[in-house]
């Protein structure tokens, strides 16, 4: 019987090495930008203005029922919020999406941070209008199999194309090395091992 040589014995006797895991990489980390919703922010302006103009029209046309002091209180506060809130909603919302992962962060009095992890993900799916082209911004919308998070619509993303294709074939690559191999990616196309077929 030959003796082992002692390097193969220390080979033989240590531990095969883990894989080493991906650094985790940023495809977007921000705010959305507000002039993905042009038409509401629009809309929110021009009811701040009609309802500022409210109490000018009462004491122009001297109309008898407004209580000028509180109408036009309710008027202004309202007119404030009303222009000012779809900014605060912006300001108040943050999106950071990896290739491991979704946090979306929203809330203005109280914040709250839902994460989704790209393995759970069941369909995305990517909505662009013409007044986002011009923009260059768009919504990516993400239906998954997690109970806390079943859908995640992601508005206002800048560069949203580049984004999107970064984070389906990410998807596709997590749910591959978890043994998941279909799942509907945006518009009912199915991908099955990696295949796109529509």
């Amino acid at each position: 019987m030959s003796d082992t040589d002692p390097s193969i014995a220390r080979q033989m006797d240590t531990p095969p090495s883990k894989p080493v895991e991906e650094d985790e990489l940023v495809y977007f980390e921000g705010r959305p930008t507000l002039r993905a919703d042009q038409a509401k922010a629009a809309m929110f302006v021009i009811v701040g203005v009609v309802l500022i103009a409210l109490p000018i029209l009462a004491a122009v046309l001297n109309w008898t029922w407004w209580d000028h002091r509180w109408m036009t209180i309710v008027c202004v506060v309202l007119a404030i919020l009303a222009i000012v809130l779809p900014w605060l909603i912006t300001r108040t919302t943050r999106y950071r999406i990896t290739n491991y992962r979704i946090d979306y962060e929203r809330g203005i009095l109280k914040k709250r941070i839902d994460t989704l992890e790209l393995w759970h993900v069941d369909d995305i799916s990517f909505e662009q209008g013409i007044l986002d082209r011009v923009m260059n911004v768009g919504c990516i919308k993400v239906l998954s199999g997690d109970r806390t998070t079943p859908q995640l619509d992601l508005h206002g993303v800048p560069n949203p194309r580049a984004i999107f294709d970064s984070l389906r074939q990410r998807v596709i690559t997590v749910k591959r090395q978890r043994g998941v191999i279909k799942m509907d990616a945006g518009g009912g196309g199915a991908i099955d091992g990696g295949h796109h077929t529509s």
